[in-house]
């Protein structure tokens, strides 16, 4: 279960002021950092946990600036605008693990914003049934993959306790 700091507007939970300044406090820190700012639909079934939040169109990232709260409203700068941004939320949720921030907008009940440190995204490259061929060079060991409808090759060099955990695999 990931670590949920929440505060929501008008709640009874004894610990919703705390809550609201260690928000506060994160989102004070964002300062001059890159971020990421995705906007999803609620899903009218099910949990916000298994939105899919891979970039998409709109999402942006940028260097969030003089990120405050005043009030219950989130307010910060874009890079390069006069204009200060503002949200807000009803309820706010802090990930501590992932480092996002879960926004509930008043203003618009059925979406949720996620802000956060920018996660490492992979480039995933599939191959099915490639050309297989494996040698040895030194200590290492090196195993060339090809696949002739992409057209593409990777050739992959492994120690041999990395080469040990391929053979773990069969």
């Amino acid at each position: 279960m990931e670590p949920l700091i929440i505060w929501q507007q008008n709640s009874d939970n004894p610990e919703n002021g705390s809550n609201f300044a260690t928000i506060q406090q994160w989102w004070a820190n964002l300062n001059n950092q890159q971020i990421a700012w995705r906007q999803r639909l609620i899903p009218q079934v099910g949990n916000v946990r298994e939105i899919d939040w891979e970039a998409q169109r709109f999402d942006e990232e940028f260097k969030l600036q003089s990120p405050q709260i005043r009030g219950i409203t989130l307010y910060w700068y874009k890079p390069e605008t006069e204009q200060e941004r503002s949200t807000t939320p009803y309820k706010l949720e802090l990930d501590t693990q992932h480092q996002q921030l879960y926004l509930y907008p008043q203003s618009q009940p059925e979406l949720v914003i996620r802000v956060g440190i920018p996660q490492i995204v992979y480039q995933k490259i599939e191959i099915t049934n490639p050309q297989c061929v494996g040698t040895k060079v030194g200590e290492n060991y090196v195993l060339l993959l090809r696949d002739k409808q992409q057209q593409l090759e990777v050739k992959l060099t492994l120690s041999p306790s990395h080469f040990e955990q391929l053979s773990v695999i069969s």
